[in-house]
């Protein structure tokens, strides 16, 4: 006969093989992704000058990827590909496609009056989403931040697309306001406590530059990241005991520069004073660029601080994945620097080889994973990983099936030490903007095709072992290197299904 002793041994152990999914086959999984946030403007990946201590945290706890890249040099094709499994050369969305058919879609006033006139290329019925994958085994999903994959009228909008919640922009155009008149929550337009004060209005005439209160039409009440942070924690809250998968597209760090005062004023004692940014035709002035820019890279990080706080106070962290990245490098535009910040570090940050190009500091992007217990703390991978991935790896995570239409590898066991890790021989890009661009990366190599609408089809070789600002073309000195790069490019390019991704020299 068993003791008392035994039995309770037994008794647990029958217990812990009898745990929930939520607990044990089904972590929860918040993956963050950033807005123009560049390769290095983090502490963890060599920022001096703006402070991030909670993501700081996040990569000492966890596993910090140094050639991870997006999927797009600019927002939506980026989001794409992340949200489908699909590169670039077979994704839907191919570029930022903002509809100017609809109608006048970059008038503000007329945009909040018309909710037709909101939102970018939608994505067809049949393309399954990530968020469509983890429905299917039990997982409750949210999105909160930017959307940009189909306007509000349309078939493709978070809650038709995979997802159970929406908080934020639907349209990225009404991004380029962070206190807006209006944000969607599921399918409801939601007023917000702010006037109208398009992206291009400039200070009154004669208004003194280096005057802050000269700025003050560019601050109101209703702060759109503040409001999208308190709905991520309440999803968090209410589905604390199932799983769940939060997509945290925030718009932050994305231009334009606003964000709480108190915030500038302490990088402003930093940095001390600054020239003032006059502003464009698409974006606000601003009286301390810099120091505002900082501030916003600083208050998203306050932001990631605040979640992983809640995940402790509800005792869910260590059932918990989370993920930050961000959809392109850094931005050259409305006021931003850069280089000041050498936002790209180790390659160049300039206009040309940033956002929008697909040079490493446009596509080369940071990627933070922590999971308690599971991810080994401190760890650096060097493993050649891209958006596409994240959906297979996700697919493994919680079991599930991949969609068969995915060019990803999971990259599981790299985050769980497993040395069975499969690696990508190469990887692709295509973007129809910016003169029509292609790239491969294959090894230690980097292949660029420039200005394909203009018929220029020569390929430039980089090796970024010994060149990682792509400076130095060796295509001339590699031939059968630039033979076999230029059969990736042609096999990996299917024609797209939009005619506004044309690329017309791939098509011959």
């Amino acid at each position: 006969m068993k003791s008392k002793l035994q039995l309770a041994v037994i008794l647990l152990i029958i217990g812990a093989g009898c745990s929930s999914p939520e607990t044990s086959d089904q972590p929860n999984v918040i993956f963050i992704l950033a807005d123009d946030l560049g390769y290095a403007e983090l502490g963890s990946y060599g920022q001096e000058l703006i402070e991030t201590p909670n993501l700081d945290t996040l990569a000492a706890h966890g596993m910090r990827f140094t050639q991870f890249y997006a999927g797009a040099p600019v927002c939506a094709p980026s989001r794409c590909t992340l949200l489908t499994g699909q590169h670039p050369g077979h994704a839907y969305i191919r570029g930022n496609d903002e509809m100017a058919e609809k109608g006048d879609v970059w008038n503000f006033e007329k945009a909040n009056a018309d909710p037709h006139l909101e939102g970018q290329r939608p994505l067809p019925d049949s393309l399954e989403t990530i968020g469509d994958m983890l429905q299917k085994v039990g997982y409750k999903t949210g999105i909160v931040g930017k959307w940009g994959l189909g306007g509000p009228t349309s078939n493709s909008i978070p809650t038709t697309k995979g997802f159970d919640f929406f908080y934020g922009y639907n349209c990225q155009r009404q991004a380029h306001q962070l206190y807006p008149m209006h944000l969607w929550k599921n399918t409801e337009k939601v007023m917000l406590n702010n006037e109208l004060v398009p992206p291009h209005t400039k200070l009154d005439s004669g208004a003194d530059l280096y005057d802050q209160q000269s700025y003050k039409a560019y601050f109101q009440q209703d702060y759109a990241p503040a409001l999208m942070q308190k709905e991520a924690l309440n999803f968090i809250d209410q589905n604390k005991s199932e799983p769940f998968f939060l997509y945290y597209a925030t718009p932050l760090t994305h231009v334009p520069l606003q964000v709480p005062q108190k915030y500038i004023d302490y990088y402003v004692g930093k940095f001390g004073d600054e020239k003032p940014y006059a502003g464009n035709a698409g974006y606000f002035p601003t009286r301390y660029p810099r120091a505002t820019y900082a501030a916003m890279v600083t208050y998203l990080d306050e932001q990631v601080g605040e979640l992983v706080k809640k995940l402790k106070d509800l005792g869910i962290y260590e059932n918990t994945l989370i993920i930050f990245t961000s959809d392109n490098g850094p931005s050259y535009a409305g006021g931003t620097d850069s280089p000041y910040f050498d936002s790209a570090k180790p390659f160049k940050s300039e206009r040309g080889w940033s956002k929008g190009f697909v040079h490493e500091g446009g596509i080369r992007v940071p990627m933070i994973a922590t999971w308690e217990g599971k991810i080994l703390p401190g760890t650096t991978s060097d493993l050649m990983v891209a958006f596409w991935d994240v959906m297979p790896t996700l697919a493994e995570l919680t079991g599930t099936d991949v969609p068969h239409s995915t060019d990803g590898i999971s990259f599981l066991p790299e985050l769980l030490g497993d040395q069975n890790q499969s690696t990508h021989a190469f990887l692709y890009w295509e973007f129809p903007a910016a003169g029509g661009q292609q790239a491969v990366r294959m090894g230690k190599w980097k292949g660029i095709r420039k200005n394909l609408k203009q018929r220029e089809t020569n390929l430039l070789l980089f090796d970024l072992e010994s060149d990682p600002q792509e400076q130095n073309d060796v295509s001339g000195q590699y031939p059968d290197v630039v033979t076999k790069i230029l059969e990736i490019m042609q096999n990996e390019h299917e024609t797209p299904a939009v005619s506004k991704f044309l690329i017309p020299v791939l098509e011959e």
